[in-house]
């Protein structure tokens, strides 16, 4: 239903991507990605949008990341990072778009490392390193989908079917680059006011389960 709720923020973004973590935490890789492309499927159907194929392809794609970050698998994310950031400076547009508008998208390739290497606390006892795990890996996660929408529309050539010029793409990428930090930093708020609970109290029923 979360899908459903816009931000306001612009054409495809609504609260329903900042339960992509989780999704991809608590289901794993590849049965998050389904979930959530069936999910992210039925609710553009509904909608019935002209651009219903941003959030199909890049909210799966991000819980898939998730998913292996919590499973430490970083190479795979670094892979798909490396392929859609290359094709996007190989574009014109690309090397001549404002560089400022994508520092999240940048500043995640550091972290992609750090969050793998982290997630084997996600599960753990000690509150503070799962809260830095899980504010890691949910940064990430909403710069992915970030990552991969711009990567569908720039060097995918997206912006053809919308016939969007340079000057165009230059003032969106501008405008929408405010509200892509806000959307990061309420992604990492939501980490730790709603995440660590949730995950704690997952911990929680495991090991009660394995009590009885």
């Amino acid at each position: 239903m979360l899908a459903f709720i816009s931000l306001g923020i612009g054409p495809w973004r609504n609260w329903a991507v900042y339960l992509e973590p989780f999704e991809g935490i608590i289901l794993g890789p590849q049965i998050g990605f389904f979930a959530a492309l069936i999910g992210s499927s039925i609710a553009r159907m509904a909608w019935q949008s002209s651009d219903w194929m941003f959030g199909v392809i890049a909210e799966p794609l991000s819980v898939l990341i998730a998913g292996f970050l919590a499973k430490a698998k970083w190479k795979p994310v670094l892979a798909i990072y490396s392929i859609m950031l290359s094709a996007y400076f190989i574009h014109p547009f690309g090397r001549e778009l404002p560089l400022w508008t994508i520092l999240d998208i940048l500043l995640t390739i550091f972290l992609i490392y750090p969050a793998a290497k982290l997630s084997s606390n996600l599960f753990g006892t000690d509150v503070r390193r799962l809260s830095i795990a899980l504010a890691l890996i949910s940064f990430t996660v909403i710069v992915t989908d970030s990552l991969v929408r711009v990567f569908l529309l720039v060097p995918v050539g997206l912006y053809n079917l919308f016939t969007l010029d340079f000057g165009y793409l230059q003032g969106m990428f501008i405008t929408a680059a405010g509200f892509s930090y806000l959307e990061d930093a309420v992604a990492v708020a939501i980490s730790f006011l709603v995440g660590v609970p949730l995950l704690t109290r997952i911990l929680k029923l495991g090991h009660n389960n394995k009590q009885e």
